[in-house]
C-alpha cells in the first residue's frame, strides 16, 4: 500500500490515476492501463471518463475504436495533482 492508498483508500480511479502519473510522459491505451493495474478494461473505461471530462487526462483517437490517454501536463490541476502525489510519497512512507 502506498501513501495515496493510505490516505484515500484503494479505488479503481486512484489506481488508474497513479498509473497515469507514473507513466506521465507516455501515451497509453485502455488495455495497457488495464494490464498494468490488474483492473478490467470496463473498469478502466468507466473511471477514466471523469478524468478526461475534468481535463486532467487527454484522450486522443487513433482510428475508429482505438484511443490513447495521457496526463495533460499543461493543465494546472494536473500539475497540482502530480506535485501532491510526489510530495505525499516523500512525506509518508
Amino acid at each position: 500500500m502506498d501513501s495515496m492508498e493510505k490516505i484515500f483508500g484503494k479505488t479503481a480511479q486512484m489506481t488508474v490515476l497513479k498509473n497515469l502519473i507514473k507513466n506521465q510522459n507516455e501515451p497509453t491505451y485502455l488495455s495497457g492501463i488495464a494490464e498494468e493495474t490488474g483492473l478490467s478494461h470496463s473498469s478502466v473505461s468507466r473511471v477514466i471518463e471523469p478524468l478526461v471530462a475534468s481535463g486532467i487526462v487527454q484522450e486522443k483517437p487513433l482510428g475508429k475504436q482505438i484511443r490513447t490517454f495521457q496526463l495533460d501536463m499543461e493543465n494546472e490541476a494536473t500539475n497540482v495533482i502530480v506535485d501532491f502525489y510526489n510530495k505525499i510519497n516523500e512525506l509518508i512512507k
